[in-house]
């Protein structure tokens, strides 16, 4: 099977996140075709290539979002225009899973790199946080470092931004609205408006490949009836965290400059960083020939503790969750030949200590 055609079949495989059972059927085919030994849990599919002390995880995931508006073709229906495949998760990440996938079958067919073992995982659910590389981290066994595979043009990116999600509630004294300043009614909507420009001029130390954290209010609630002054008003924070920044510190940080009551709604997608002296970076810096970037979008490698990591794949982020998502065919072979230089380097990096 030609790349182009890989690549289209996994276009033409519906798995919008937490449906993915049949693109995983289909993987899993494949690569036990090419002479894996393939193990499921859900769909999620993985398999190791090569044995010796070093464990590499190459992952990517099978998952898209939901087709948005405003496409020109049919989403599910790959078409090639102009030596570019469109079709949804083109770009986000089927992309990532084809170079991945080709870049396997050329190990299992030819051998791996010596000394180490490749883990070929690739994932579902990574666009809803669900069912996904974090709930089977435990069945991969040890991992000295990772890949994860999605959209960066292939520049490595070192430094990924985390996810605090603040539940923030203003409270106030209901009232009669015509009565309002000789009640003692308390607006709380006004509360939550004073906290909300408060949040609007916050702002946090800048990282050299991430710059500020700031942060966003996503959602606001408040007031029951027109004629009634509402005694409470509740709306969301979004900040994307970045490296350094504590989530309980700086959850408590921000509780301490407004009026509102604040809580933790999520934390769990922490910011993270892998030092450029890494094997793995120095790796990937050496196959694309740029140096580290920092990446904004939330990956799963949120989930991979302390395991040095390095993000990077074909095709840019910028045409992700969008219509008319397309990836070029010289994205594609450069992404092949890229994962093959990468993964070949690790292992030498490793062997030169």
């Amino acid at each position: 099977m030609k790349p182009e055609e890989l690549l289209t079949a996994l276009v033409a495989t519906p798995s919008v996140s937490g449906d993915e059972a049949r693109l995983a059927d289909t993987v899993s085919t494949w690569a036990e075709g090419w002479g894996a030994r393939v193990h499921r849990q859900g769909h999620n599919v993985w398999f190791s290539v090569g044995s010796g002390p070093r464990r590499l995880l190459v992952n990517s995931h099978l998952d898209t979002v939901k087709p948005c508006a405003g496409w020109s073709t049919e989403p599910h229906v790959p078409v090639w225009k102009d030596d570019a495949l469109y079709g949804l998760g083109a770009n986000d990440a089927k992309g990532c899973v084809a170079s991945m996938l080709l870049t396997a079958r050329t190990f299992l067919s030819e051998g791996a790199p010596a000394g180490g073992e490749l883990v070929f995982a690739f994932t579902a659910e990574e666009e809803t946080g669900g069912k996904g590389l974090g709930t089977m981290l435990s069945e991969l066994g040890p991992l000295d470092a990772a890949v994860v595979g999605e959209p960066t043009g292939l520049k490595p990116c070192t430094a990924q931004r985390g996810m605090l999600l603040l539940k923030c509630v203003a409270h106030g004294r209901s009232g009669h609205v015509a009565h309002a300043h000789a009640n003692g009614a308390d607006n709380a909507i006004h509360r939550a408006a004073r906290d909300i420009h408060v949040l609007s001029e916050l702002r946090f130390p800048a990282h050299e490949l991430l710059g500020e954290a700031r942060p966003q209010v996503t959602q606001v609630s408040g007031g029951i009836s027109r004629n009634q002054v509402p005694d409470q008003c509740e709306f969301f924070v979004d900040l994307r965290t970045t490296p350094g920044m504590d989530h309980a510190q700086v959850a408590q940080h921000v509780a301490g400059v407004l009026e509102s009551d604040v809580r933790v709604h999520s934390a769990r997608y922490l910011p993270k960083s892998t030092s450029a002296s890494e094997a793995i970076v120095r790796a990937a810096v050496t196959a694309s020939g740029v140096g580290p970037v920092g990446s904004s979008t939330a990956s799963d490698w949120a989930f991979l503790g302390s395991v040095p990591t390095v993000k990077v794949g074909p095709g840019d982020t910028h045409r992700s969750h969008q219509a008319n998502e397309f990836l070029t065919r010289a994205e594609l072979e450069a992404g092949i030949a890229f994962y093959g230089s990468l993964l070949r380097g690790y292992f030498a990096e490793v062997s030169r200590g």
